[in-house]
This record gives structure tokens, C-alpha cells and sequence, in this order.
């Protein structure tokens, strides 16, 4: 089976369990949370082998993070920085129709990411590398991190993913820019929201195919998705559903975007596969945790809800 690798922060997470302002929480929900590790639970649990590399802080929340992705059936690559703590992140509903997400990620484990901590061999082993824009924002250190990570990608062949995933907190659009815009670059599958590929330049799409990338993914939502090659345009519609948590949507997305491309299904398909994985993950609280399994991906493009009730 084919094999992905990816690697960044995933940092503990605590919920509201019910609606409204965490000031009148009287309970948190916990778990943990990241885009690449969301990504990495998504394939495997589509039936592509998924390897994720990251640090931890030597605490109880590293240890459950370390523990939850390894209860997934992910190879779990975790440093222990005994200097530095566990990320985390706290996440509210205020209302029905919106969700908040605070972070308290500064000098934590996973932001202190190094080019040394990716093992030799680690890469070049791989049939894809996938990062996100996140992690180059972390520090100097992360950049350098994914820039060497993509290179070594490059040298032995294997095909780069890479999500934009842009979060403001960590960057202005002006810094973020050109830092983002130097990975797409080196990428082979670009993922990105509009306002997300807006960031890399005017007519990003175009810029990032005359650089060598040879699929552009334009997530759109509930719109559905496109993607954008030399040779023309790709759209399929997305599913209509009744959304209970949308974060964490746009990483099951990408696990079933690229379940299919490693398959070697056609766009069209992999399309409405990745549109399936995102709606799905929408339907349950939590980051990854409604990421679908083979079986309750195919149940849904069926549209085999049966009874509600399992007996």
C-alpha cells in the first residue's frame, strides 16, 4: 500500500460541550488536534499506511497525543522536548452557527521543530510528503524544517501535498505571503480555500502551475471543489448536510483527495470523494475524530442511512 509521511504540530484540545461562551463553560471535553495528524488519521483510516513526525513536551498531554494517533494505527514519529510544553488549543461555540478557536501554542514542543529531527531514509522511503502552512509559521526552525523536507521530497521523487491552511494568528498576510508562496512552489498537489490561494500572488492558480505544480485544489465549502491543471478545470458540487463542527473539514478533504490520487482514480472521482470526507467530518464534534472509515464513506455516497437506529 502506498505510504504518506507528513509532519507539524498537534497539540492537545480542549472543547465546549455545549453552546456558548467558554466564560460560562462548566465542562471541557478533551482530545487533541492538528491538521497534518487530522490528515494522517483521514488516510489511515481509508487504508493508506500514514507516518507522522512531530515533537511533544514531556507532560500528560504529549503522552495523550502520542497514545490517541497511535491507538489510530498511525507510525508515530513523536520527539520528546523535555524543555518545552504540550500545545493547546481551547474551542467554543458561541452560537449554533459559529465556532472560536483559541490558541496557546507560543514556545510550545511542536513549534520548536527542526531540520534534524526528520531521520534520514524517512522521505525518500515515502510515495508522498504532506505539509501545510502552518508549520512554516511556527518559528525559523519549523520553516527550515518543511523547506528541507520538501527538498529532499524533490531530489528522490516523491510527490509533495501541500494545504495552505493559512492561520492569521500566526502571521500577517504580508509575511505569511511570500513564506507560503516558496513551498506551494515545490509542491505537485496544492490545496487552498480562495481567499488562501489569494495570498500566494495575483492569478495564484496559473503562477503556481507555470512553477511545475501540476494540480491546484480550490476547496470551496459547501460549493464543492475544483481542481485547477494546464489542462483545463474540474468541478463537482459538495453535499448537503446539516453541519454540527466544521473545523477540521478541510483536513478530511485532503485525506480523501489524496486516498483517491494514490489510488490512482481519475479527478472527477477523487473530487467527490474528498467533497464525502469533508461533510462527513462535519457531522460530528471534535477535528478528526468523524474522519470516515472505507466502509461508512461508502455508505454515505450511497445515501444508505437505514434506519437510524442500530440494532
Amino acid at each position: 500500500m502506498p505510504t504518506v509521511i507528513t509532519l507539524g504540530e498537534t497539540m492537545a484540545l480542549a472543547r465546549t460541550t455545549e453552546i456558548g461562551s467558554l466564560r460560562h463553560a462548566a465542562s471541557l471535553a478533551l482530545g487533541i488536534g492538528g491538521a497534518e495528524s487530522n490528515v494522517a488519521v483521514g488516510l489511515q483510516r481509508l487504508g493508506i499506511t500514514t507516518s507522522w513526525l512531530g515533537r511533544v513536551g514531556d507532560d500528560p498531554l504529549g503522552e495523550r497525543l502520542v497514545r490517541e494517533l497511535r491507538g489510530e494505527g498511525l507510525d508515530v514519529r513523536a520527539i520528546v522536548d523535555d524543555d518545552a510544553p504540550t500545545g493547546l488549543m481551547l474551542k467554543e461555540r458561541p452560537s449554533a452557527a459559529s465556532t472560536a478557536v483559541h490558541y496557546y501554542r507560543r514556545g510550545s514542543a511542536g513549534s520548536r521543530l527542526t531540520t534534524a529531527d526528520v531521520p534520514d531514509g524517512w522521505i525518500e522511503g515515502a510515495d508522498l510528503l504532506h505539509v501545510t502552512g502552518i508549520t512554516p509559521l511556527l518559528s525559523d526552525g519549523a520553516h527550515a524544517a518543511i523547506v528541507a523536507s520538501v527538498e529532499r521530497a524533490h531530489a528522490a521523487g516523491v510527490p509533495v501535498s501541500f494545504d495552505v491552511n493559512y492561520r492569521s494568528a500566526l502571521a500577517s498576510p504580508e509575511v505569511a505571503g511570500p513564506i507560503l508562496r516558496g513551498v506551494a512552489e515545490r509542491a505537485t498537489l496544492v490545496f487552498g480555500g480562495a481567499d488562501e490561494l489569494a495570498l500566494l500572488g495575483a492569478d495564484a492558480e496559473g503562477g503556481l502551475l507555470t512553477a511545475g505544480v501540476e494540480q491546484v485544489i480550490v476547496k470551496r465549502g459547501p460549493e464543492g471543489a475544483a481542481v485547477v491543471t494546464r489542462t483545463g478545470v474540474t468541478q463537482s458540487p459538495g453535499f448537503v448536510i446539516d453541519p454540527l463542527d466544521t473545523v477540521g473539514a478541510g483536513d478530511a478533504f485532503v485525506a480523501g483527495y489524496l486516498s483517491a490520487f494514490l489510488e490512482g482514480r481519475d479527478t472527477a472521482d477523487a473530487l467527490v470523494r474528498a467533497n464525502a470526507c469533508g461533510a462527513m467530518a462535519c457531522l460530528v464534534p471534535g477535528d478528526w475524530e468523524a474522519a470516515p472509515t472505507r466502509r461508512e464513506l461508502e455508505q454515505f455516497l450511497r445515501g444508505d442511512g437505514g434506519d437510524p437506529v442500530r440494532r
